[in-house]
């Protein structure tokens, strides 16, 4: 009897990841730099890149990552971010809320969190991990650059600027595969032009264009930094060093270790908030565990 010999099929190495996208914060901000770069060259128009435009970021993806996710992954991260712009956006259209530039944190009282996470509760994850890559998701979504215009800032009622957001029902990845399918014929039939002196022009106007999208949205962080150094500088005047002082010499059982220590403590503004904050022995049961750590 003749024996039969079986292999059993093994799965390329990248089956499992070909299969599921786990996306990192690195991997997000290399797509992010990725369609930036497409939108900067005006390969952006209405609600998504054209076909070309998908095939330079899936290429230049896999060469970065090493992953060769196919387009529809990258597409539905895309809209994941998308989404992500609407509520940040949203958020920070508040007067109590403001963008860190430098952490990514977004900052607010805690009751201004509780009021507005209640009727928005999709933005409860933002209070712990803020938006680090909100700048390139101005660049990215801003209304004008979906339309292919330049102006990243209008001013609002009030007279302050305010980026203007994409309409949230164009978010469907339907109306994004119709502006895909255009933006093909779009692509086809620029391959069949001649490049002329015209088109040689436009492309410089569309280069400066977006150099002063850049500028609007290096603009717009330095607002929001302003924003959070007044809000600190507001916090400080409220829980001074000499009110610390106050409350620590009436307080019993504080040894002179544990008073020294707290006078370096109270250098720090969130420690002066807490420690004015707490009540009765919670605070220098506090104050020991600082001296401990």
């Amino acid at each position: 009897m003749s024996s039969r010999i079986t292999r059993s099929r093994r799965e390329p190495p990248q089956q499992d990841d070909q299969a599921r996208a786990r996306w990192t914060t690195s991997l997000t901000k290399i797509l992010a730099d990725l369609m930036i770069n497409q939108v900067q060259k005006g390969n952006r128009q209405k609600n998504s890149f054209s076909k070309k435009a998908w095939r330079y970021i899936s290429d230049e993806f896999y060469k970065k990552t090493g992953l060769k996710w196919d387009k529809e992954q990258l597409k539905n991260r895309y809209a994941v971010l998308r989404r992500q712009y609407i509520t940040v956006k949203s958020l920070l259209d508040q007067s109590d809320f403001s963008w860190d530039e430098f952490t990514g944190t977004i900052i607010a009282k805690d009751e201004a969190w509780t009021e507005y996470i209640r009727g928005h509760p999709d933005a409860e994850t933002l209070k712990n991990s803020g938006c680090p890559i909100y700048k390139e998701l101005c660049l990215i979504f801003s209304e004008s650059a979906a339309n292919g215009k330049h102006d990243l800032f209008a001013e609002d009622e009030g007279g302050s600027p305010s980026i203007q957001c994409a309409d949230p029902s164009s978010m469907h990845p339907e109306s994004m595969s119709d502006s895909d399918e255009v933006d093909d014929i779009i692509d086809d039939h620029k391959t069949t032009q001649p490049t002329t002196p015209c088109s040689t022009a436009n492309r410089k106007r569309g280069r400066k264009g977006m150099d002063d999208v850049i500028a609007g949205a290096i603009m717009e962080m330095a607002a929001a930094s302003k924003l959070r150094t007044a809000a600190m500088l507001q916090c400080n005047a409220r829980h001074t060093i000499a009110d610390c002082i106050r409350e620590l010499d009436e307080m019993q059982g504080v040894d002179e270790r544990v008073y020294l220590a707290a006078l370096d403590l109270f250098n720090k503004p969130n420690a002066r908030e807490i420690f004015l904050s707490l009540k009765g022995d919670k605070r220098l049961i506090w104050l020991h565990s600082k001296c401990a750590a």
